[in-house]
């Protein structure tokens, strides 16, 4: 979970190596396996509605349903189990917010991007919508733990300030997995474009091959504002503005072949790899530039303080109280050193 881990810890961005910056382990077991418990729902709900469909194409012809390995009942079953014990590990041990954006997910998944596959070419819109809302949950529980009032929706999600902790940082996560969605679907939907169109389901691939490539190129360019937006924010330092700049220019050149050629002269293939390889590119040097992380990692080894400019103008709200010398105690504890006036 990228954006659990990026979260701008308070004690983290401390100018203070004394304060340890952590995140709960407990907290990140119950996200991950919530999340995959929530995923095993939908996917098994898509696969409860689809066997019609599904036993159209090559992919997915060999699922247990199409091939009756498994009992209707018993899918629905382990749908209904893996989506309420998600939910309720999302809800107990991460924070109600997280789960509600889980089980929201799973209804989005099922019940709007499955039965919409074979109505409208939209539908690619609202699964990436689905992908982009993990991301979301993973800054809302990394917010939870150092929410300082309630933990509500509103101070999870919608937490728009100047320090770190803005929210902004895991919207821009969402948006980052949203827009992935666009330059590595259609490349994967155009090399199975014919077995859309024979199994009935609307997908831009077939219909409209050149807003296909549009949609690949449009959505290719977003990486790059986003990744600014993240040094902005104060998610990762600024050096990855530029070091993930030659991985999303690679993405887009691979998505400008795609719209120019539309899909022919391995234009597909040379799409989806550059997607495959991108997301990860880009989540790792993320994490690698992580705000103040070297920072404090040379601090550390050198032994020299951490640069404080940024915390300085923290003020200083205690009160000194002088006690005269006459009220002093003659005589001097040996444990004791006392401090002169």
């Amino acid at each position: 979970m990228v954006p659990y881990a990026l979260y701008p810890v308070p004690a983290f961005l401390s100018a203070s190596l004394a304060d340890t910056p952590s995140l709960s382990p407990l907290t990140l077991l119950f996200l991950t396996t919530g999340t995959t418990l929530c995923s095993a729902s939908a996917n098994a709900l898509n696969m409860l509605y689809e066997p019609p469909t599904d036993a159209k194409m090559s992919r997915t012809r060999n699922r247990p349903l199409v091939r009756k390995l498994l009992s209707t009942r018993a899918a629905f079953l382990f749908a209904a189990g893996c989506g309420l014990v998600g939910t309720a590990a999302l809800y107990w041990g991460v924070n109600p917010t997280v789960a509600f954006l889980g089980a929201a997910n799973v209804a989005l998944y099922a019940g709007v991007y499955t039965p919409m596959k074979g109505m409208h070419w939209l539908n690619t819109w609202v699964g990436a919508l689905v992908g982009g809302i993990p991301p979301l949950m993973g800054w809302a529980a990394a917010a939870g733990e150092s929410a300082t009032a309630d933990g509500t929706f509103r101070e999870l999600l919608f937490k728009f300030t100047g320090d770190g902790t803005s929210s902004a940082g895991g919207w821009l996560f969402a948006a980052l997995l949203f827009a992935w969605q666009f330059p590595h679907f259609m490349a994967l939907s155009w090399a199975v474009r014919d077995e859309y169109r024979n199994a009935g389901l609307k997908m831009l691939c077939w219909l409209d091959p050149a807003r296909n490539g549009r949609v690949a190129l449009r959505y290719s360019l977003v990486f790059i504002p986003i990744c600014v937006g993240l040094c902005a924010y104060g998610v990762t330092e600024w050096t990855f503005a530029a070091t993930s700049l030659p991985v999303n220019l690679w993405l887009v050149r691979e998505a400008l072949k795609f719209h120019r050629f539309e899909g022919h002269k391995g234009s597909a293939r040379g799409l989806f790899w550059a997607s495959v390889w991108h997301l990860p590119a880009v989540m790792g040097l993320a994490l690698l530039q992580k705000k103040g992380m070297w920072q404090r990692v040379w601090a550390s080894v050198v032994g020299e303080p951490v640069d404080q400019d940024e915390w300085e103008d923290v003020d200083d709200d205690v009160d000194v109280v002088s006690v005269p010398t006459s009220a002093r105690p003659s005589v001097r504890s040996p444990h004791v050193q006392e401090i002169g006036p």
